[in-house]
């Protein structure tokens, strides 16, 4: 339940503070261009709201659902569907009356918004805490392979990657997003070099399987528990230490020691053990079920310790700060663009992982942390300004379509197609969001 509020407080607060800057970016430049605005709202406001106050011609409030937010502008077909101001006679103040130009900076001004917070938050990311990252060539004993979907694609545990779709692999988390485009890896298996093909549907697969590992840190046998029933319990085994050999065989791996204990069901068997970097030998017991009763726990700072991992951090000054932050805006926002082009290209089956606020949610970490919940925010602010730009009526980039239509062929919509364009724009965000929401909750019941 904890976990649940703290996410839930970091979405709100995210998506607050995105969608108040949002329509912030169209209020300004109505305002620069005299354009009246008549309503700026975070959150609907649909029958009633929590708050509002009129200054001046607008009234400022908040509303009782958190699905967003809006600014409404006099004379301009939006969400509120105002037919009857548009059956009046233009005004000079409304965006009708406005140049195409003048209407046209207005819709992109919430999107550039979008786009110029993330630019910001990584600069100012890379310039407070710097860059952190594991290296890729770093990672002891290849990766640790699981998901039965990576295997059946041709994976075996101890694969070192090498390069993602012909391009190396310098880091872990470039590893990680690799997964959304990659078409074939270049893997070293007991010094030999592999090509593996991945399934063209392998998104779609991995979006509805119960296991969503994938390219996982092998790691040691570091007791973290001997458990009440273990028949070990008794033999001075302390948390912490290191199980590194069985019957003199070298275990360096969590993963290598469930061959073994199945092989010596109902015996006992010779373990070296590392206490405080002090070797030490113990005879353990294994049960009947190849177990030793020992629950087996590491931190990533316990991999760094043990040298499965290197862990390295760079620090900026303020110019390459801005270089930093500048080339890691530049991939977030391609590695965006791949997800979405996945997502509409029905044969990769990535569609079946669109998620609604639960997905959003489960981004956050289940603690408060300034620099994640900041990193998230900026990745939200571009995942909100490339869907505003999606051709669609109802949203920013529907309108920017029309205008430049208008500014093109020097023939303007008219208010009857706009306000038919605009429901039909709603429906269809109203079906995405549905989708959406209920694969959140079809995952959340049956995965």
């Amino acid at each position: 339940m904890i976990d649940f509020i703290i996410r839930g407080s970091q979405l709100l607060l995210s998506l607050s503070i995105l969608v108040v800057l949002h329509e912030l970016g169209h209020f300004i430049p109505a305002k620069l261009f005299k354009t009246r605005v008549e309503k700026f709202y975070l959150f609907f406001d649909v029958k009633f709201s929590l708050f509002k106050k009129k200054i001046g011609d607008t009234v400022y409030g908040i509303g009782w659902l958190p699905l967003g937010g809006y600014v409404k502008i006099s004379g301009m077909i939006d969400e509120s569907m105002d037919t009857d101001q548009m059956s009046q006679p233009p005004q000079p103040w409304e965006f009708r009356s406005k140049p195409s130009w003048q209407r046209l900076i207005i819709m992109l001004g919430g999107v550039t918004v979008n786009f110029i917070l993330a630019l910001i938050i990584y600069i100012g990311l890379a310039y407070s805490n710097g860059d952190t990252f594991i290296t890729n060539e770093s990672v002891k004993g290849g990766y640790l392979i699981t998901n039965p979907i990576l295997t059946e694609a041709g994976f075996k545990t101890g694969d070192k990657i090498i390069s993602s779709n012909n391009e190396e692999v310098l880091t872990y988390n470039e590893l990680r997003k690799s997964i959304i485009t990659a078409k074939t890896y270049e893997v070293e298996r007991d010094g030999k070099i592999i090509d593996i093909d991945m399934p063209v549907d392998f998104l779609g697969k991995l979006s509805t399987s119960k296991d969503r590992s994938l390219f996982e840190f092998r790691r040691p046998l570091i007791i973290k528990e001997v458990t009440e029933e273990s028949l070990n319990k008794n033999f001075n085994l302390l948390q912490g230490d290191v199980i590194e050999s069985i019957n003199g065989i070298e275990i360096p791996y969590r993963d290598q020691i469930t061959e073994i204990l199945e092989n010596n069901k109902n015996q006992t068997i010779e373990v070296s053990i590392l206490r405080d970097e002090m070797p030490m030998s113990k005879t353990l017991n294994v049960n009947q079920d190849g177990a030793l009763g020992i629950i087996f726990g590491s931190t990533n700072k316990d991999l760094i310790d043990y040298n499965y991992i290197e862990l390295v951090t760079n620090t900026y000054d303020i110019e390459e700060s801005f270089s930093v932050g500048s080339k890691r805006f530049t991939s977030q926002v391609g590695s965006y663009l791949d997800q979405f082009k996945a997502i509409f290209s029905p044969e990769t089956g990535a569609y079946k992982g669109l998620g609604g606020f639960i997905a959003i949610g489960n981004i956050f970490p289940s603690y408060w942390s300034w620099s994640s919940f900041w990193s998230i925010t900026a990745f939200l602010s571009i995942m909100l300004g490339v869907l505003n730009l999606l051709p669609i009526p109802a949203l920013d980039g529907g309108h920017v379509m029309f205008l430049l239509y208008e500014m093109i062929t020097g023939k303007k919509p008219s208010d009857k197609f706009m306000e038919y364009a605009q429901t039909i724009g709603f429906l269809i965000l109203i079906t995405l969001v549905v989708f959406a929401n209920g694969n959140d909750i079809f995952k959340a019941i049956f995965n």
